[in-house]
């Protein structure tokens, strides 16, 4: 038998026509497509006459390749040169998107095979590893504890003015720097923002300057354990 092809080893109507220019080894742009188009309907007469199921889209572009062979025969009128284009181009245009598709469709295939040879393996938890962040004094970053004070401040929201008013007590760095190093003393270790419980503008400033100079003198230990956590105060010790 001369067609020994089933239509359910095609992928639809465009598959079949591209296996039929296969079979011409030549290329689509190439085709004589009078021959693609006598060979298509050849196939599918063939089918009707085995009376085999054939799939309504592979007969609706049987009606599409009849049309395309009237145009090709009828005698053309002159005054009908600027209709539309042939539809020979249409159909080679969709052949050409159409194994487009086809060879990237093989190339998702071949990348999909190959990754199947390489084996992931899972994220590790190295957080048991990782050292926490010291800040010696030697190297303290002030901008670092300036834009931890800000983000303070912005959560209890000061960034309206502070109160200015003038109090009886007065702060200074060093009876404030006694007092933040017995609180960490007492308790090991201090949250940062605990230093900054009162609001009034002088007590900040101060409490701030008397922890940059515990830090500067290596009396305490500005610690983070990782970037934008909580920052806490740790003494030194003897």
């Amino acid at each position: 038998m001369e067609y020994l092809i089933e239509l359910d080893n095609f992928n639809g109507p465009l598959d079949l026509l591209l296996h039929l220019i296969k079979k011409e080894n030549i290329r689509i742009e190439d085709v004589k497509i009078e021959n693609i188009i006598e060979q298509y309907l050849n196939y599918i007469h063939k089918m009707e006459e085995l009376d085999l199921d054939i799939a309504s889209e592979y007969l609706t572009m049987a009606a599409e390749l009849i049309e395309i062979k009237s145009f090709i025969l009828l005698p053309k009128r002159e005054n009908n040169l600027e209709e539309e284009l042939d539809p020979r181009e249409a159909l080679i245009n969709k052949l050409l998107a159409y194994q487009s598709y086809k060879d990237i469709k093989e190339e998702l295939k071949t990348l999909e095979s190959d990754r199947k040879n390489f084996y992931s393996k899972e994220i590790s938890n190295l957080s048991a590893f990782k050292k926490e962040e010291v800040i010696e004094k030697d190297v303290l970053d002030t901008s670092f504890l300036i834009d931890a004070l800000n983000k303070l401040l912005e959560r209890k929201r000061l960034e309206s003015p502070l109160e200015t008013k003038v109090t009886t007590k007065e702060y200074s760095v060093t009876i404030r720097s006694k007092e933040i190093k017995e609180l960490i003393r007492k308790n090991k270790k201090v949250n940062f923002a605990q230093l900054f419980d009162r609001l009034e503008k002088d007590y900040i400033v101060v409490s701030f300057l008397s922890i940059l100079d515990l830090a500067k003198k290596g009396e305490i230990e500005i610690l983070q354990d990782n970037n934008f956590n909580e920052i806490y105060l740790l003494d030194k010790g003897e």
